[in-house]
C-alpha cells in the first residue's frame, strides 16, 4: 500500500508537468508546423500513485482554449495534492501525539 504522502506527491508532479506542457504550447501557438503537446496520466505501478508522461498531439497548429482550460484544471490538481499532503502530515502528527 503506497502512503499518502508519495500519492501527493505524484499527483503534484503530474500538474507541474501538465502546467509546463501548457505553456509551453501557448508559447508555440504562432510556431509554423508546431503541434501541440499532452499530457497522459496513468496509474503508477503498485498504486504509488500516478505516472506523467508527454506525448505529441496527432493535429498541427494551436487549441487556445483547451490549454487555458488545462492550466485551470491543472492549476486545481495542484491545490488538491497540496491538500492531501498536509491532511497526511496533520494525521501523522496525531498519530504520533497519540503514541507518546
Amino acid at each position: 500500500m503506497a502512503s499518502l504522502s508519495s500519492i501527493g506527491n505524484s499527483g503534484l508532479q503530474a500538474a507541474q508537468l501538465r502546467l509546463d506542457t501548457s505553456a509551453h504550447n501557448v508559447a508555440n501557438l504562432n510556431t509554423p508546423g508546431f503541434r501541440r503537446q499532452v499530457v497522459e496520466q496513468t496509474e503508477a505501478p503498485g498504486s504509488n500513485g500516478v505516472q506523467a508522461s508527454v506525448q505529441r498531439d496527432g493535429q498541427v497548429g494551436s487549441a487556445l482554449e483547451k490549454d487555458v482550460v488545462e492550466q485551470m484544471s491543472a492549476t486545481y490538481a495542484f491545490k488538491a495534492n497540496v491538500q492531501v499532503i498536509k491532511t497526511n502530515d496533520q494525521m501523522m502528527g496525531a498519530l504520533l501525539n497519540t503514541k507518546a
